[in-house]
């Protein structure tokens, strides 16, 4: 964790200061300090644990990719924070191949900390949390994040559309990872995203199962850090989810 708040305080420090912003594709940005964050966290993190791989957003794997790793975006909510959004956070996780057993979500900005140990339950800052238990979408505040503007967007859109008569409110993150610490905290009772890779995911879905939560994949199977969608929620929740989004496009659209 400390290494995580470490990151963070980087990030917030050239917060209010002029950005280079690049793209690594097409509505794909990153600034200068996502690489400034990703590199402090990999000497950091090489440093206390060299005998472990490293998978990083920016700067890709280094040693072992079997085995335990650590998995890092040092700056989800890229877009938030080239903008000047302060909505974005440092994730971190460490996983056994698949099998994710720690999990970290630092928010600089209001100095959070979400963290979670495999059976030992999901915290901030210290207390521990749980998700709600509402089960009527119509009592329901439901994240989501678009991300990638493609043919998965446009189905998540009409998902959306469909559940909109059943909705309480929702709101737009910017980040997945703080989307699922949310679920995890009991502020959002449903959050949802179409497209992820597994920097994105690997935090939150210790943080959303330790909580009490479940984390589903597009194909209504478990999340996984290979998940390319999820929706996360309390089970019952999401067995109402499931019930009023039968057949829509967004389960199996490429």
């Amino acid at each position: 964790m400390a290494a995580a708040r470490r990151a963070g305080a980087l990030l917030r420090t050239r917060f209010h200061g002029p950005k280079q912003v690049s793209y690594k594709g097409p509505s794909n940005p990153v600034t200068d300090a996502d690489l400034l964050a990703e590199r402090q966290l990999r000497q950091e993190l090489g440093s206390a644990f060299p005998d472990l791989g490293i998978l990083g957003e920016e700067l890709g794997t280094s040693g072992q990719s079997q085995g335990l790793r650590w998995i890092v975006d040092p700056l989800d909510g890229t877009r938030n924070y080239a903008n000047d959004v302060p909505h974005f956070c440092i994730a971190l996780a460490l996983a056994r191949a698949d099998d994710v057993l720690l999990g970290v979500i630092h928010d600089p900005m209001r100095e959070e900390t979400f963290h979670a140990l495999k059976g030992q339950g999901a915290y901030l800052n210290g207390q521990r949390t749980s998700v709600r238990q509402r089960t009527a979408m119509g009592e329901s505040l439901l994240g989501l994040d678009m991300g990638v503007m493609d043919r998965r967007a446009l189905a998540a859109l009409k998902l959306v559309e469909s559940l909109w008569p059943d909705l309480q409110a929702i709101r737009v993150m910017g980040s997945a990872a703080l989307g699922l610490a949310y679920v995890a905290a009991g502020r959002l009772d449903l959050y949802l995203h179409h497209t992820l890779a597994p920097w994105d995911v690997a935090a939150g879905l210790l943080l959303v199962r330790e909580a009490g939560g479940q984390v589903l994949d597009r194909r209504g199977g478990p999340g996984s850090l290979n998940s390319t969608g999820v929706v996360a929620a309390n089970p019952a929740l999401l067995k109402e989810f499931l019930r009023l989004t039968r057949g829509q496009e967004w389960y199996t659209v490429e």
